[in-house]
């Protein structure tokens, strides 16, 4: 990571009063088409108020004095329960080609990255390496789950490299879209190269 970018942790109401600067990051990041924006906001918003939630924020341009910076980058998780949508589609998707006891191994006691994103300008890095560990790190939970493209990208040889495998591949979320991998890993997650990220 650049000496210029720092991270800074970010709760459930900062989330909320970063998020025109979160959205602006996961647009640039998945170049998401300005339509889509609205449906992004409202589950951040949703998600801020889950239990155990944890947020990071990149910030390039801060001095280290308390000056604000540019957020290049994001991620948050929290404790994936029963009743969350994205939690009781794979819950049931992985009971579903590997049975209940694979489920619930990786499901019931789980941290689950919700985003994580860095601005294609900072991409390459090592700043979405630095977001992942520092989401997961020291967290009470058993396993750590997120769902990406299904495709050969920088993300996913990240996630990879820290010991993420995967759970699911050629998976949709019901109403058709892209096609997701589903990942896994056992908490803590191992550093894994530097390079990249």
């Amino acid at each position: 990571m650049l000496a210029y970018t720092s991270l800074r942790p970010l709760d459930g109401p900062g989330l909320i009063r970063e998020l025109d600067a979160v959205v602006g990051v996961y647009a640039a990041a998945m170049d998401s088409p300005a339509q889509q924006l609205p449906g992004r906001r409202m589950m951040m918003e949703r998600h801020a108020r889950y239990p155990a939630f944890r947020g990071l924020v990149a910030v390039t341009g801060d001095d280290g004095l308390g000056a604000d910076g540019t957020i290049v980058g994001i991620g948050y998780g929290f404790r994936g329960l029963s009743g969350q949508w994205w939690h009781d589609m794979v819950a049931a998707a992985i009971t579903a080609a590997s049975g209940r006891d694979t489920a619930r191994a990786w499901m019931d006691d789980s941290f689950e990255v919700g985003e994580l994103h860095v601005h294609p300008d900072h991409q390459g890095q090592g700043i979405g390496r630095h977001l992942l560990l520092g989401l997961t790190s020291g967290r009470p939970e058993r396993t750590a789950v997120l769902s990406t493209l299904d495709a050969e990208s920088r993300a996913r040889r990240l996630y990879r490299s820290v010991g993420f495998t995967d759970l699911l591949t050629a998976f949709r979320f019901p109403g058709g879209g892209e096609v997701y991998a589903v990942m896994g890993a056992p908490l803590p997650l191992r550093p894994g190269p530097v390079s990249g990220g």
